[in-house]
């Protein structure tokens, strides 16, 4: 009988980057929310008493939201506040994880991501440690691929504020 082995190559919670379209990189020290769930529609059909009938409808992405100790850089300020200005300016966002190696084992991208939440840290006289923003992003779609794919740019097929033209 042969030996057949199945390796599974599983990856820790710790090791991750986030890269951002259009050049924005930060260290973040959590990363959340990331899911999908697919709303339902369920009936019963008359005479049939053992099972009932399930509907799929859109799927819903959940908001993610990314944490980092603040320095003096306003990268995530700087985005939201283009949104407050309603310059909606939304961009591709890679969420990769690592293997003890550094090999990359996901890659998740969100599609269409947009700040919809800027959140500055508590601020505390008798505290130590450092001070964490928070950010937080819904997105149009999901991307889930084994490598490091990234996403195309986010303004194909659309106008200079991110939105598809009507026609």
């Amino acid at each position: 009988m042969a030996n057949s082995s199945h390796e599974l190559n599983y990856v820790t919670a710790n090791r991750f980057y986030v890269e951002i379209e259009s050049n924005i990189s930060a260290c973040f020290t959590e990363c959340q929310g990331l899911g999908v769930t697919i709303k339902t529609e369920k009936f019963s059909e008359g005479g049939v008493n053992d099972q009932q009938r399930v509907l799929l409808n859109q799927a819903e992405f959940s908001d993610v939201t990314l944490k980092r100790g603040i320095t003096n850089d306003l990268t995530f300020w700087n985005w939201i506040s283009k949104v407050l200005s309603s310059t909606k300016e939304r961009r591709n966002v890679n969420i990769l994880v690592f293997n003890q190696a550094g090999e990359t084992m996901q890659c998740w991208t969100l599609i269409g991501s947009v700040p919809i939440s800027w959140k500055a840290p508590s601020l505390s006289a008798d505290s130590s440690t450092v001070a964490i923003e928070e950010l937080t992003l819904t997105y149009e779609g999901l991307k889930v691929d084994k490598t490091r794919s990234g996403g195309a740019s986010i303004l194909s097929g659309r106008d200079a504020l991110g939105y598809f033209p009507s026609n």
